[in-house]
């Protein structure tokens, strides 16, 4: 155990106490209980903090109505699980709508304690779990987004993903040796060449890499590249620092992606630091230890050497989105992906995106970390008869330059860390922009509410972080400006260039910028 680890333990703080005295899974036990009770009656801990430990938040900026986090290994679930979160949503009317996050994930909004187990209840008939999805924990475990589809994939991620995720969660029931990490913790797996998981803001990384091995340890005939992984650690983004993930100079085989999870996990829950919430995440450690350290305490836990990591990988192509029609390595089969303005559905939406992948694919859909969504196995004789489809109009798969590119987190309107609104003011402001400017290529626009960075400005091409301006005088909604985020191949985190914009003076600054960097003309009106 560290110094710092020895220091909390002594010197708690409050979130390190409230664990001690009663496991955040204990919760499960009591749903019935607080469904009982209702929400108000309910003790604060177990309210705001225990029951986030399942999966649900609750919101200050909505006292009564929480939100519910799902675990949705590699952004994939069934028409029958989307058909059950509609009808959850449903429920709340004007109040019940979801999110798909940047973590290829959904968030239910609305939700009433008092429904809780009959939730609980639904989700279990159609094998979904939302357990050990916030607070301490590894949240969403990212994956290719068109793994087992692209013809082009080095790897499908989608059973080593599983894997993960049940061997966090004990197969969705809740692990206790895993639900008291410092802080949360980030898990990515890369299986193609253009880096869709954005391995480098990840906690752990897998991206895909080949390494030679030689003759003398294997038969000749065996001796041509194999296939495994680069691994990257210490990635994220918090209020007070953003880092890119490093490299911890191991290379490991597809079959050995899951014990090095837990090995690095132990290693982290064992020793991390805990003491200052603002420095318990896994960069903090590895800074405090130096990564030759934190490899070989990985080792030990391992029971065996890692080898080392090659000196390239495999990430070279510029980043897709999946936006648009695409042929599956699957004769005759085609993926369709569908723009979801800044991932915001409602009931009606999600029982149609429902409909369309039983009507025309195998019931499958998928998350992207852009906020979107991915039909596939649709057939070739079934496309014209596809795009024909009303709700193709809302969720199109031919959509605007900027509005292709938008990502948004949840802003002011649900979260109670959001500075400013976001989501449905960098819709209005990319159309403004749109009707405005000639753009000839898409430019990634990230918004977050706040420095905890959720839309990740870091990564965008240009990113918007809410925060407090001043305007003659008087507080006002305003962002501070990021420009360099590189995703893809070589990617990199961009830096702030500019703060204290106010929201209503922000249109024309990103429209110079979009003239000035992005090669966008204004449009020449012609009279008629």
């Amino acid at each position: 155990m560290t110094d710092a680890a020895t220091t909390a333990k002594a010197n708690p703080n409050k979130f390190e106490k409230f664990k001690a005295e009663k496991d955040g899974l204990a919760v499960k036990a009591e749903i019935e209980k607080f469904a009982s009770l209702g929400w108000e009656a309910m003790d604060e801990t177990d309210r705001d903090h225990r029951l986030k430990w399942v999966g649900v938040f609750f919101r200050p900026v909505t006292p009564g109505k929480f939100m519910m986090r799902m675990r949705l290994p590699n952004g994939i679930l069934n028409s029958a699980q989307m058909r059950v979160l509609a009808e959850v949503v449903q429920r709340y009317g004007d109040d019940g709508s979801a999110d798909i996050t940047t973590r290829q994930n959904i968030q239910l909004r609305g939700i009433r304690i008092e429904d809780l187990p009959d939730i609980f209840q639904k989700f279990q008939v159609v094998g979904l779990t939302s357990v050990q999805s916030g607070m301490d924990n590894v949240r969403n475990i990212t994956g290719d987004a068109v793994a087992g589809l692209d013809a082009n994939e080095l790897f499908d991620t989608r059973e080593l993903v599983q894997q993960i995720q049940d061997m966090i969660t004990n197969s969705g029931q809740g692990n206790s040796e895993f639900s008291n990490l410092p802080r949360k913790f980030n898990i990515a797996i890369a299986g193609g060449r253009d880096n869709s998981v954005h391995a480098e803001i990840n906690d752990l990384a897998f991206v895909p890499a080949f390494k030679d091995i030689s003759p003398e340890s294997v038969s000749p005939e065996k001796s041509e590249k194999i296939f495994g992984f680069n691994v990257l650690v210490g990635g994220f983004f918090s209020a007070k620092r953003c880092d890119a993930a490093i490299p911890l100079n191991a290379w490991v085989l597809p079959e050995d992606v899951v014990a090095v999870c837990r090995a690095i996990l132990e290693v982290y829950r064992d020793n991390g630091l805990r003491a200052n919430r603002q420095k318990s995440r896994l960069m903090w450690l590895i800074d405090e230890w130096g990564v030759d350290k934190f490899r070989q305490e990985v080792e030990q836990r391992l029971g065996k050497s890692l080898i080392a990591a090659t000196e390239h990988d495999e990430i070279d192509w510029e980043k897709r989105d999946h936006i648009g029609v695409y042929k599956q390595k699957q004769p005759g089969l085609n993926y369709a992906g569908l723009h979801i303005p800044v991932g915001r559905l409602n009931a009606e939406g999600m029982f149609e995106i429902a409909r369309l992948a039983e009507v025309y694919g195998s019931s499958e859909i998928r998350l992207t970390v852009e906020q979107n969504i991915i039909i596939p196995n649709i057939s070739e004789s079934g496309l014209a008869s596809f795009y024909t489809e009303t709700i193709l109009k809302e969720f199109t798969i031919n959509p605007n330059p900027l509005t292709r590119s938008l990502v948004s987190c949840t802003g002011a309107q649900f979260c109670n860390f959001a500075m400013i609104e976001t989501k449905e003011r960098a819709i209005a402001m990319m159309q403004a922009l749109e009707s405005d400017l000639e753009l000839t290529r898409p430019v990634r626009i990230h918004w977050t509410g706040c420095p905890n960075s959720c839309g990740q400005p870091q990564v965008a091409d240009i990113g918007l972080m809410g925060t407090k301006a001043r305007k003659n005088g008087k507080p006002v909604e305003g962002v501070d400006i990021y420009m360099g985020g590189k995703v893809g191949k070589d990617a990199s985190l961009g830096t702030c260039v500019t703060k204290g914009i106010p929201c209503e003076d922000l249109q024309p600054v990103l429209r110079e910028l979009l003239i000035e960097h992005f090669g966008a003309k204004p449009k020449v009106l012609v009279n008629s």
